[in-house]
């Protein structure tokens, strides 16, 4: 485990329970330390190459640490969790990694605490988990790929780089940006204001309690399919500004197509639990 943060110190908790051998390397030490004394694995890189090594680092830093494990010869395959996969995917590339032995990877699943003592070993389970496989990556890489994503209790589902970055830029990066600006607008309040703030601002800006360096890399990595969902939604809260007294139309327009939004999330029909 090259990486000892929520992500994966929670990988390599989830592998202990299912009798995994594990060893947990970070560029802080004291993470990996902490990651260690909660059970996690073993402290240290091993002597001798392992199966597989899980790159747990920032989308900027992958494709330097995967081209350092395959120089050493860390691990027979490899994968990472990264919330991005493009551009690690074309530095990996230039970089020269050899990518038959390589599946890109990324659970669906986090919090807004992070590094090791925030981890769980249950945090993926029955979460999808995207597997990004190119067509020159061996059988047997994804293979192990899958089964070590089984271990974890999540749900593997194969896709493209260019789907993955496309789709999680509006499920999981844009709404990270939402949260962030309705709770940057709350920055300063005073007393009488927070006291009215009640559970549902709370749990719409809950996420943007998140790491700030880690969610920067995270953005400027995917920016172009971000950009293109923030000037979606810009243009459709710009439209209502605008139209908030003189056509209520608009406004119940936007409301309607976030109830069915909400409904086809939670599995339900639109309408209910509105009242």
């Amino acid at each position: 485990m090259i990486g000892t943060g929520l992500i994966g110190t929670s990988v390599a908790l989830a592998l202990r329970e299912n009798g995994v051998r594990t060893y947990l390397h970070d560029r802080d030490p004291a993470a990996a330390a902490t990651a260690a004394a909660r059970g996690a694995g073993v402290l240290g890189l091993p002597s001798s190459m392992v199966d597989l090594a899980v790159i747990a680092v920032p989308p900027s830093s992958i494709a330097a640490v995967l081209a350092e494990c395959q120089a050493n010869g860390l691990a027979r395959c490899y994968t990472d969790v990264g919330s991005a996969k493009t551009e690690p995917l074309a530095e990996a590339e230039a970089t020269g990694c050899d990518l038959t032995s390589y599946v890109g990877g990324h659970p669906m699943a986090g919090g807004e605490r992070s590094g090791p003592v925030a981890a769980t070993a249950d945090l993926f389970r029955d979460r999808t988990w995207a597997l990004t496989p190119l067509t020159c990556t061996r059988a047997d890489a994804l293979r192990s790929v899958m089964d070590f994503v089984g271990m974890t209790g999540a749900r593997p589902l194969l896709m493209t780089h260019v789907d993955h970055d496309r789709i999680v830029a509006r499920t999981s990066h844009v709404p990270h940006l939402v949260a962030s600006a309705l709770a940057a607008s709350l920055a300063g309040a005073d007393a009488s204001v927070l006291r009215l703030c009640g559970a549902g601002v709370k749990d719409a800006t809950r996420i943007a309690a998140g790491d700030v360096a880690l969610w920067t890399d995270i953005l400027r990595a995917n920016a172009t399919e971000v950009s293109k969902i923030l000037s979606e939604i810009a243009t459709d809260l710009a439209s209502v500004a605008h139209s908030l007294q003189s056509d209520p139309g608009e406004v119940a327009g936007l409301l309607r197509r976030g109830n069915s939004g909400r409904a086809l999330l939670i599995g339900e029909p639109a309408g209910v639990g509105n009242g």
